[in-house]
């Protein structure tokens, strides 16, 4: 018989990751379901014994900021179930401010786990993706396609995400390997609580930025307001596993797709510009 397909999907203690482990597990793949804390697994192992799904999952720590630990985990993860033949980069961490008022260690911590850890979890896997001819699928969010106010480092972060896997999939496809990314919207996890903002002292801090940054994020609350559950955002990835052939570029929303078209189609800015600004004024 031939043995499940097994997927490596990071970030999944809670939101789109939970949500994508749950999925993939219920399509049928081992699903190597790894966090950085895995302390902070309940959430997800009882979500798995409500979809009856629990032997499909195997959690594990992974710190995707740890370059000796993601190789160590991607050769255990082979070595125990034989083969991989799915990489979905979900892990993240969101940064709110702007740079006159962030630190270089804000902005390279940043970067560090939005871009850099991609790329190491990436490249761990491609020797083992190209055995089995696989899929590479990062979680980058319209913030990787539209910069946001108040979102320069995760913005920089994301694009840089995009750049990247835009530029190695025809690299990949040469042997076998599909690269895809998923752009979500706003979506109703704890992502941004995780956060942990205290607003007013945001606001009391933000000196000449304050009036900008209240707007900013009073419209930020209200799109929060209509986001897509997780389970919704991780619907695009499950499909994007089990397709013949998956698109580069996949938003998880109509709205997305909008969003995302705003830029596509902005060959001199001013059309991002005029949409971006006026969320701050």
């Amino acid at each position: 018989m031939t043995s499940p397909k097994t997927v490596l999907i990071t970030g999944t203690s809670s939101g789109i990751g939970l949500a994508a482990a749950i999925g993939t597990a219920r399509a049928g793949w081992t699903t190597i379901a790894t966090m950085r804390d895995t302390g902070k697994a309940e959430a997800l192992l009882k979500a798995a014994e409500d979809a009856g799904v629990a032997d499909r999952i195997q959690v594990k720590r992974l710190d995707v900021t740890d370059a000796a630990g993601v190789t160590a985990c991607l050769d255990e993860v082979v070595a125990e179930h034989g083969r991989l033949d799915a990489l979905v980069n979900n892990a993240g961490a969101a940064q709110v401010g702007t740079i006159e008022q962030s630190s270089l260690d804000d902005v390279r911590a940043a970067m560090e786990v939005n871009f850099f850890g991609v790329v190491a979890v990436t490249r761990a896997a491609l020797p083992h993706l190209r055995a089995s001819k696989g899929r590479v699928i990062t979680v980058s969010s319209v913030g990787g396609a539209v910069g946001q106010p108040f979102n320069e480092a995760y913005c920089a972060a994301k694009f840089a995400v995009e750049g990247f896997m835009q530029s190695l999939a025809p690299v990949a496809a040469t042997v076998g390997v599909d690269v895809s990314v998923v752009e979500p919207g706003a979506v109703a996890s704890e992502f941004v609580a995780n956060l942990g903002l205290d607003v007013p002292a945001l606001l009391a801090a933000a000196g000449p930025y304050s009036p900008a940054l209240d707007a900013y994020i009073k419209r930020t609350l209200q799109s929060f307001g209509n986001a897509q559950t997780p389970a919704e955002a991780a619907a695009p990835i499950v499909d994007a596993l089990t397709v013949d052939r998956p698109p580069f570029r996949i938003q998880t929303s109509q709205w997305a797709r909008d969003f995302v078209a705003t830029t596509l189609a902005d060959v001199d800015g001013s059309a991002v510009q005029t949409l971006t600004g006026s969320w701050v004024r």
